[in-house]
């Protein structure tokens, strides 16, 4: 039977405290891996996933900082580095949040911090984490995208500036990296189900639906389940992939 076997590996999940990124850290340690749960703000949430991965059995390590800067960045690698040892898996899933509007509304700032956080967080990441994979010869660099970015609908200029940014940085990426053993792929989630909807009782968008071929919004799990599945050396010859977890709504194209 297969199975996605992590043990051995450590990860890091940026914005691990959100809505997709805490059931990554929790997916990821029940798959085998030592995980680190990086937070911006929120760190209740992040002792209680802590909680959650010890209770495992598995280790965590939480650590704080902006990881639109390059040198909070390389220090949450010292000292994950002194507390757990090195980063094999590195999932890139912070995002900064704004007010949406159209594009002659849309301040310019929005902008900038689209880019920050879609684009110059994947490259500190990978400036800081990626040599040390390859000195390993092993590597997961795993970006998360969205189906926005194919669907291009009115009010999400800035959101989808800063995730096709991201898009070239990781194919880029993927070429100047694959001979090392390290892959580097994107999960684009749709309009995804999570703990906030369950407690606000929001599941169901029969419009959104209506347009999905599979006729449902995915889940949070369904999200982290395709992380460590392309983190696992089942996903060994995927790099270069952006994969949409959206039911069907965009498709990529040939």
């Amino acid at each position: 039977m297969l199975q996605i076997d992590l043990s051995g590996k450590t990860a890091l999940v940026t914005g691990a405290t959100g809505q997709l990124g805490r059931v990554m850290i929790r997916t990821l340690a029940r798959a085998g891996a030592d995980v680190v749960i990086h937070y911006q703000n929120n760190e209740r949430m992040a002792k209680e996933l802590l909680t959650d991965i010890e209770g495992t059995g598995r280790r965590g390590f939480i650590v704080q900082g902006d990881i639109t800067e390059r040198e909070p960045v390389r220090e949450m690698q010292r000292k994950v580095n002194e507390a757990v040892g090195a980063v094999d898996i590195v999932v890139a899933n912070a995002v900064i949040q704004y007010q949406w509007t159209s594009v002659l509304e849309q301040a310019p700032e929005d902008y900038e911090s689209q880019f920050e956080s879609c684009v110059l967080q994947n490259v500190y990441l990978a400036q800081t984490f990626v040599p040390g994979m390859i000195e390993r010869k092993w590597g997961r660099m795993i970006g998360i995208n969205t189906e926005c970015s194919m669907q291009n609908f009115p009010g999400q200029s800035a959101y989808v500036a800063g995730k096709r940014g991201m898009d070239g940085v990781y194919r880029v990426l993927a070429k100047e990296v694959g001979e090392h053993g390290i892959t580097v792929n994107q999960v684009a989630p749709g309009w995804t189900i999570s703990d906030r909807d369950r407690e606000n009782h929001t599941e169901r968008s029969e419009a959104y639906e209506s347009a999905v071929p599979l006729k449902r919004r995915g889940t949070d799990q369904e999200i982290a389940n395709t992380v460590a599945f392309l983190a696992s050396d089942l996903a060994s010859y995927i790099t270069g992939a952006y994969i949409p977890v959206s039911g069907g709504n965009v498709m990529p194209a040939i």
